[in-house]
């Protein structure tokens, strides 16, 4: 796994060997996110429109939020609101407005009630309303009014030549006299329909005139988070954090997996690797009492990252990788050939194969089957052996068990002759390959974990 891409097939070995872990946790993330929509309390937003007339500038409409989202209106809303121990900072928070297209400016209140929310809308769109007419009211009328006056008096100076002009043509009724007198009250018809519209046009007129669209619509649903987003986000987050400390312990690990990294970690040599037919129970230490059972109820009593055993052939095949072993020790050892067979403390796919080992080698080299424990352990001492081969499954333990396993071994004055790798595999046949003969199950019935046995 240390060393493998992260794929889906490996997701799905996890859900698959820790449904149960996996499922509690994302009832317990579910339960926090209940309890946590518990501690918040429900919000209802709604919006109210103000429509802005004439031509503004996005840089104005801008502006425009900006102002209807003033400390000055909200101090306003809250005045006028009266709500207990709200305060126009506590309703700062609840209220934001933004630029619509069409000249719209849409202003949302955000309370714990849908009533509340509703009011506090309508209130804020009309707060702003007065306050931004009152502002352009302001800052255009001194300089409006000066421009029109100015403007009003050209106008009357001109009808005033008009009139003199008039006066002074031939008042008699000749074709050129009557033209001009036309001419000059047409001119001062233009004049005054010119000033008439300037009037309707006035620009700070149109943007002070600015109109709440409707009252807001009461708010139907909860404002997000609602109570049922909070417990989907936890049961999700509580789920996907299981799934990624998996995957970060798995790609962290660090034991040796492979027959050259093992027999390294032991100093000795390998002598192979042999097939034990897979079981339920073959990665799931032995033990009791409730923290096993608990184990064993959330489903974490055994590996999720040992890959899908491949299948194997028939149970013949199987024994022909034990009676190489035994070839290999019968060619490295002296006569007599007697060896201590030494099993890590819990490792089950080990010690089957070291009993299927004992069963294959039939006497030659005769094999004695020890257990010893990885947190601290101990060999017995050398009798008449000629040394200790170590059975293990691969992936199960660190380098540093491993050494204590063959400093134990060296304590007891027996050297580690070479290391038996075992691995599972799907068997194809129903006589499963741990029904062993009954030599072999006499050569375990007499085995040890500290004093051994003689087979």
């Amino acid at each position: 796994m240390s060393d493998e891409t992260i794929r889906l097939v490996t997701i799905g070995r996890l859900v698959r060997r820790r449904w149960r872990l996996l499922t509690i946790l994302t009832v317990v993330g579910a339960l926090v996110g209940y309890g946590t929509s518990v501690l918040i309390p429900p919000r209802y937003t709604t919006s109210a429109s103000v429509l802005l007339p004439g031509a503004w500038e996005e840089r104005e409409l801008l502006t425009q939020t900006e102002i209807a989202t003033s400390s000055v209106v909200v101090d306003r809303v809250a005045a006028t609101l009266g709500w207990a121990g709200v305060s126009g900072r506590d309703l700062r928070d609840r209220v934001s407005a933004t630029a619509a297209d069409g000249n719209i400016i849409k202003i949302s209140g955000t309370a714990d009630t849908p009533e509340r929310a509703q009011q506090l809308s309508d209130r804020v769109a009309r707060q702003f309303v007065t306050y931004a007419a009152g502002i352009t009211k302001g800052s255009t009328d001194s300089e409006a009014a000066t421009e029109t006056e100015a403007l009003r008096k050209q106008v009357a100076e001109t009808n005033r030549r008009i009139t003199d002009l008039a006066k002074a043509a031939d008042p008699g009724q000749t074709v050129e006299s009557v033209q001009a007198r036309t001419e000059l009250e047409n001119l001062r018809t233009s004049l005054e329909e010119a000033m008439k519209k300037l009037d309707e046009a006035d620009p700070a007129t149109d943007k002070g005139n600015m109109v709440v669209m409707g009252p807001a619509a009461r708010p139907t649903g909860e404002a997000p988070p609602t109570r049922t987003q909070l417990i989907v986000a936890g049961a999700l987050l509580f789920f996907l954090l299981a799934v990624i400390c998996h995957l970060v312990a798995a790609r962290m690990n660090r034991r040796p997996r492979t027959e050259p990294e093992i027999a390294a970690a032991l100093g000795s040599v390998p002598l192979g690797t042999v097939d034990v037919p897979g079981e339920r129970s073959a990665h799931r230490p032995e033990g009791g009492g409730p923290r096993a059972w608990i184990r064993r109820l959330l489903g974490v009593d055994g590996r999720w990252d040992i890959p899908t055993p491949q299948r194997s052939g028939d149970e013949a095949g199987r024994r022909i990788r034990y009676r190489r072993v035994c070839a290999r020790l019968r060619e490295q050892l002296p006569t007599p050939r007697r060896l201590l067979v030494v099993v890590p403390d819990g490792d089950e796919v080990a010690r089957r194969a070291a009993g299927q080992l004992v069963a294959e080698a039939k006497g030659d080299p005769l094999l004695r089957v020890v257990e010893v424990s990885v947190d601290r352990p101990m060999v017995p001492d050398r009798d008449t052996e000629s040394g200790a081969v170590v059975v293990l499954s691969a992936g199960s333990w660190t380098a540093e068990e491993l050494t204590g396993i063959a400093a134990a071994c060296a304590d007891g004055r027996h050297e580690v002759v070479g290391v038996v790798v075992a691995g599972t595999v799907r068997a194809r046949s129903t006589r499963s390959a741990d029904q062993l003969p009954d030599d072999a199950t006499l050569a375990l019935a007499v085995r040890g974990h500290a004093t051994g046995g003689s087979a």
